[in-house]
């Protein structure tokens, strides 16, 4: 306790006091009266030395367990105080150990995600690396020519798919690092979907996939074209990916007084019950054993529009087939 600079200071204002009031008592009330005094004067700095450790060795303890949250503990035990000052900062640690507790489950689970995360990207990138392998070793047998084109337009297909994986996982990292920084600029919305259309022309020819818009003219929403069409064009994938041969695609746009609307509907077979909370959950394929692809497409969809303020959701057609319904402000 006398290491504590306060401490000695109050000490030796106390002897002083003492030594004074006895001093004084004996000048006015004569030798015992002095003695009274002096007796009185040390009471009441002992008693003052005894209350002021007891709050001292309180405060180190809170510091104490203050130090123990700081390197992990994430409970703190602090009983009840009935002093002003003692009590705000007892609330205020409560208040502290909690936050420090919450966002320590935050960073738990953020570290699940992630490992959960790098574990699907080796699984998919996996896969179709095992199959190339497998394509390279056929071709190590020198099959017929006809064999050998097929195999290389195979393998071209596999790294195709990997590339389009690793790039749609770089633009996720992006958008979670918030580097990427969105241009607020008009994008006509018929201007969009001929754009996000054009990759999947001829797909759309060879299987018969039909295509009706109806765009009102000159509409517009506030946004990056580049991202928003490589989310539409996630979107219309997904509706390819998923009619099959004679399908249709309709393309409808709404223009409100409060907000742009796009609906995009197939006539496929829509989404299964239990996939319709998960669509656009990362790395998610689907309970279908018919699901394709990464589980990426859509959830870079929602990253890109929703990181430019709009909303998208995803439901089944009361008459069949999937619908993905994007909002913007006006």
């Amino acid at each position: 306790m006398l290491r504590n600079k306060e401490i000695r200071r109050f000490a030796g204002l106390f002897l002083l006091l003492t030594v004074a009031a006895g001093a004084a008592g004996l000048v006015l009330f004569g030798p015992a009266g002095g003695v009274w005094t002096a007796v009185l004067a040390a009471s009441y700095g002992a008693a003052f030395f005894v209350f002021t450790k007891k709050r001292y060795e309180r405060i180190a303890d809170l510091s104490g367990q203050i130090d123990q949250v700081l390197h992990g503990q994430d409970r703190l035990c602090v009983s009840g105080e009935e002093e002003g000052e003692l009590s705000i900062l007892q609330s205020e640690i409560r208040k502290m150990t909690l936050r420090l507790r919450e966002q320590n489950a935050e960073l738990q689970k953020e570290k699940e995600r992630l490992a959960d995360s790098l574990a699907d990207i080796a699984h998919q990138i996996r896969t179709p690396l095992t199959s190339v392998n497998l394509i390279l070793s056929l071709l190590e047998n020198d099959p017929g020519e006809e064999r050998r084109l097929a195999l290389l337009r195979e393998e071209e297909e596999l790294l195709a798919r990997v590339d389009g994986l690793i790039t749609s996982l770089l633009k996720l990292s992006r958008l979670d690092a918030g580097i990427v920084i969105f241009q607020k600029v008009p994008v006509e919305v018929s201007g969009l979907i001929r754009v996000s259309l054009q990759p999947f022309l001829i797909s759309m020819d060879l299987h018969d996939i039909s295509v009706q818009t109806e765009i009102p003219e000159h509409v517009c929403i506030q946004g990056d074209p580049d991202w928003l069409s490589q989310a539409v064009q996630n979107l219309i994938k997904n509706c390819v990916e998923s009619i099959g041969d004679h399908g249709r695609i309709e393309i409808v746009c709404e223009d409100t007084p409060l907000f742009t609307e796009l609906r995009i509907h197939d006539s496929g077979a829509g989404f299964a019950q239990e996939d319709l909370s998960h669509l656009f959950d990362r790395f998610y394929r689907g309970k279908s054993e018919k699901s394709s692809g990464y589980g990426i497409g859509l959830a870079l969809g929602k990253s890109v529009i929703t990181g430019q303020g709009g909303t998208i959701t995803a439901r089944n057609h009361p008459d069949g087939g999937a619908v993905f319904l994007i909002r913007f402000p006006v």
